[in-house]
């Protein structure tokens, strides 16, 4: 049996390591930052070339963002798999691999959400503002709805309004999101909602089967920031995006 001196040198070490990992990941928070800024003025450079009429330097621009999408999947992929190994870090006899944690992680989230991207919500953005210059108004080739669901994983939010309360996410006190559904919510009513709910809380979006874990249900680096960007982003006509948030049936 394991003396109660050893189990809370244990359990102190979990939280040591858990605390180091949640800031190592936030503090990459800055980084992703400035990688969203750096691709909304290339988007805007871009923009300028194709009124310039130089195709030529907007396809170099494109091939650059396309170069910077893939740098910042990787550092987004990284940062999540950080903070989920701190969460999970067990102590034991053996020495921890952390480097082969890390890249399971990394490896499981690419086999769970690859990066596609014609599907990523920046690249998006730059192709139909270069459209825009000459076709405004007209469908890009390819697309013949209307209607645009933006699910991507990377960079835009799966629901804008909270299950719970039927807030919208952009008024939230404290929003929090699912490292493994990736749904938003408000901290407090989705912690009690878990705990309530007990063996089995899954997730309140209708269709979503996974269940929440408190652990697994954080702030993590990339949210506020784009809380922020819904913020500042101009009004969106609700016939162009679809929120599929639904309180799910108990």
């Amino acid at each position: 049996m394991q003396a109660p001196s050893a189990s809370r040198s244990q359990g102190s070490v979990a939280a040591r390591i858990s605390n180091a990992a949640s800031t190592l990941s936030s503090d990459n928070q800055s980084l992703i930052a400035e990688i969203r800024k750096a691709l909304t003025m290339m988007r805007s450079v871009a923009v300028d070339l194709e009124k310039q009429e130089r195709p030529d330097k907007v396809k170099d621009l494109e091939a650059a963002v396309l170069e910077l999408l893939a740098t910042y999947d990787d550092c987004t992929r990284f940062s999540e798999a950080i903070r989920t190994v701190g969460s999970n870090y067990q102590p034991s006899e053996e020495p921890t691999h952390f480097k082969k944690l890390l890249d399971k992680e990394v490896a499981k989230s690419k086999r769970e959400y690859p990066f596609v991207p014609q599907n990523n919500q920046f690249y998006r953005q730059f192709k139909e503002a270069i459209w825009n210059v000459h076709h405004a108004g007209q469908p890009m080739p390819g697309e013949e709805q209307e209607d645009i669901i933006m699910t991507s994983t990377q960079t835009s939010l799966l629901n804008i309004i909270c299950p719970l309360t039927g807030k919208p996410v952009t008024e939230l006190q404290q929003p929090v999101r699912c490292m493994d559904c990736k749904h938003i919510y408000e901290m407090d009513p989705i912690i009690h909602y878990i705990r309530t709910k007990k063996p089995h809380p899954r997730c309140p979006v209708a269709g979503c089967p996974k269940i929440l874990q408190v652990g697994r249900v954080v702030c993590d680096a990339l949210l506020p920031i784009e809380i922020d960007e819904i913020r500042s982003a101009p009004p969106i006509n609700s016939t162009t995006v679809e929120d599929v948030t639904e309180v799910g049936d108990e």
